[in-house]
């Protein structure tokens, strides 16, 4: 009786096909009437079975089933036949066989196998992820230790280097979106928005012009602190 049905042990409990089982007890029904009847004897989709499409014979899907051991032993008591009685023994010998200390310790180490192999495939991914991301958490660190306020074309440039594709104008513009500059034509154009110097991102530079006719005039500059360069460098490289 090896073999007499295949037995599929790759699902969560081992099971069968619905189809199978079906043309083993030579059952003359069609199967579409009998299976959903087997099904009224109390078994629940989900828990002792799952609808599928298999290949037919003919290479078109028909409509097929997984079943649990226990649901297919009980459909075989109710056939009342003896192919009924001949395959629930085959599937007592088979739980007998699959409930042997040898069989319960080789899927012990089946299971272990598959969780080591998970945890692999993670920790590779960790390292992956680790690796791309160390060269900008140092880069990031460096500008820490950095008290020196830089332009803002200064920082486009660097932040280029380091793989964000921007430049002076489109940083310049993604500042103002972004609320960091004032938008506003006029005097105060590009220079920080309170809630940018309440966050201590940029500090205002400020330089004595003398004129030609005596009079002098007051330029003013706006220049990313150290703090300002990592929370820019961290929020872009973050996004690139």
């Amino acid at each position: 009786m090896d073999n007499l049905i295949p037995v599929n042990y790759e699902t969560d409990q081992p099971c069968v096909s619905a189809r199978d089982l079906y043309e083993q007890l030579n059952i003359k029904t069609a199967f579409k009437d009998w299976f959903p009847r087997m099904c009224e004897y109390g078994f629940e989709e989900g828990k002792d079975f799952c609808s599928k499409m298999s290949e037919s014979t003919g290479g078109r899907p028909s409509k097929d089933a997984d079943i649990s051991i226990d649901m297919a032993k009980q459909i075989c008591m109710i056939q009342r036949s003896p192919e009924g009685r001949q395959i629930r023994q085959y599937f007592l010998d088979l739980e007998k066989a699959w409930n042997t200390p040898e069989q319960i310790f080789a899927r012990a180490l089946k299971m272990a196998d598959k969780t080591i192999d998970k945890l692999k495939s993670e920790n590779t991914t960790l390292i992956e992820d680790n690796q791309r991301m160390k060269p900008k958490e140092i880069f990031a660190d460096a500008v820490t230790a950095s008290d020196t306020s830089i332009l803002i074309g200064e920082l486009a440039k660097i932040l280029r280097q380091n793989g964000v594709q921007t430049g002076q104008n489109k940083l310049f513009e993604w500042l103002r979106n972004n609320g960091y500059l004032i938008k506003r034509k006029g005097s105060d154009w590009n220079m920080p928005t309170q809630k940018a110097m309440d966050m201590d991102l940029f500090e205002i530079k400020e330089t004595v012009i003398n004129n030609p006719n005596g009079s002098t005039k007051i330029s003013k500059t706006t220049k990313v602190t150290g703090k300002g360069q990592q929370y820019f460098i961290n929020k872009l490289l973050a996004a690139s």
